[in-house]
């Protein structure tokens, strides 16, 4: 199950490094799924949104299964200043099209397919990206996420 633009963006409320996040309506959204914190990959995108946050006008939330724990860390150690989420059950990720069959190293298994996800003021979903790579990837949003403001 994927979502597409259009769709109303599945509803949620998880424990964060901010409190309980949830979907807010009334202002632009980018809500982010990444595997693991403090990997490379991983800590390549959260700084790069770190880096692009204050140019993008939109509330940014990055979900993981890890714990608060970990979330603490890894926010306090690349001084991340938007909340990262705890999905350990992976319910929000699975909403959202975020969780399936991955390989890696000749292994299948089950865990975050790295995917982004750009709401609108009105909760539906503007753009959807799946199996995106990390290098790069916060630029491309950005740039979606300006033409989708103008528009």
């Amino acid at each position: 199950m994927t979502l597409n633009s259009g769709d109303t963006a599945p509803a949620f409320s998880l424990p964060s490094t901010q409190g309980t996040q949830s979907l807010s309506k009334d202002k632009w959204t980018v809500i982010y799924f990444y595997p693991k914190d403090d990997t490379p990959g991983c800590t390549t995108e959260a700084c790069d949104f770190r880096d692009a946050l204050p140019g993008m006008n939109a509330h940014v939330i990055g979900i993981s299964p890890d714990g608060l724990d970990s979330h603490g860390e890894f926010q306090e150690k690349y001084s991340l200043p938007f909340p990262l989420a705890a999905d350990e059950d992976h319910s929000v990720a699975e909403a959202y099209g975020a969780w399936g069959e991955k390989q890696n190293y000749g292994k299948t298994y089950e865990g975050i397919i790295r995917s982004t996800f750009i709401i609108n003021p009105a909760g539906k979903i503007a753009e959807a990206m799946y199996n995106v790579k990390a290098t790069g990837h916060v630029e491309r949003v950005r740039e979606k996420l300006e033409a989708l403001q103008k528009a």
